[in-house]
């Protein structure tokens, strides 16, 4: 039973907690959880980006959500402490969310992946990669994936402990498209490489911008008319006059 509650109880109870407070804290921005279990305490600390949405007013809210995970997890006594993201682009759900906003509206797939795997890296990170698969061409097209990346990503060993990864799904008309995301944080030491400088392939730091800010106006339309088209000319235009 010790084996038991240690192997299979407690992973799925963390996993239990993480879907239901994902679920709720959406529109919080949600970036990362961390659980941890002392036989003291039960620590949940969440990352996101408007901590007054979970924090509420004399904290009511997070009070709210501390009995509802005692009552309904069985938790006998949770802490759960806010932390606030001030780089949304070096979290993988936060890059994520955005790519599926993006592709939900949507916008061109290749530049969306483009746009954000720049903005990650420019925001420090030391590698990234972003992936999305599904029917990314039309609808009634076979399944496929695109691919972008830039910098140094370990996917073995030990080292890939240290790559931040995030999934998520986006709903389209043709089908969903599944959005996954690997970022290296600024900082990380990999014991068989050193840091280096990441460079950019041309098309990435070409891309586009794809969000339009508050209170820019969209671009205005050329008012210059397009000349008529005209048909072939009628018969009798051709036709030469008659002769008496």
């Amino acid at each position: 039973m010790l084996y038991q509650d240690k192997l299979i109880e407690e992973p799925y109870a963390k996993y239990r907690i993480m879907k239901y407070l994902e679920k709720r804290l959406d529109r919080a921005g949600l970036a990362s959880i961390d659980i941890q279990r002392t036989p003291l305490v039960t620590r949940i600390t969440l990352e996101v980006t408007n901590p007054a949405k979970i924090i509420g007013r004399g904290g009511r809210l997070i009070n709210e959500l501390t009995d509802d995970i005692k009552r309904d997890f069985g938790i006998e006594n949770p802490q759960i402490s806010v932390i606030d993201v001030r780089q949304p682009f070096l979290e993988p759900r936060m890059v994520a969310k955005r790519a599926g906003k993006y592709i939900e509206m949507g916008k061109k797939l290749r530049a969306v992946l483009h746009y954000l795997l720049r903005e990650v890296i420019t925001a420090g990170a030391l590698g990234a990669e972003i992936v999305a698969s599904g029917k990314i061409s039309a609808k009634g097209a076979k399944a496929k994936s695109l691919r972008v990346s830039a910098g140094y990503i370990p996917k073995a060993g030990e080292p890939a402990r240290l790559v931040r990864e995030a999934h998520l799904a986006a709903n389209t008309k043709s089908g969903v498209i599944g959005v996954f995301v690997r970022i290296v944080p600024p900082g990380t030491v990999f014991p068989d490489k050193k840091a280096t400088a990441v460079v950019l392939p041309k098309v990435v730091e070409a891309a586009d911008t794809v969000e339009r800010r508050e209170g820019t106006p969209r671009p205005a339309r050329s008012e210059e008319k397009k000349p008529e088209a005209r048909g072939p000319p009628r018969r009798w235009e051709k036709r030469p006059p008659r002769r008496w």
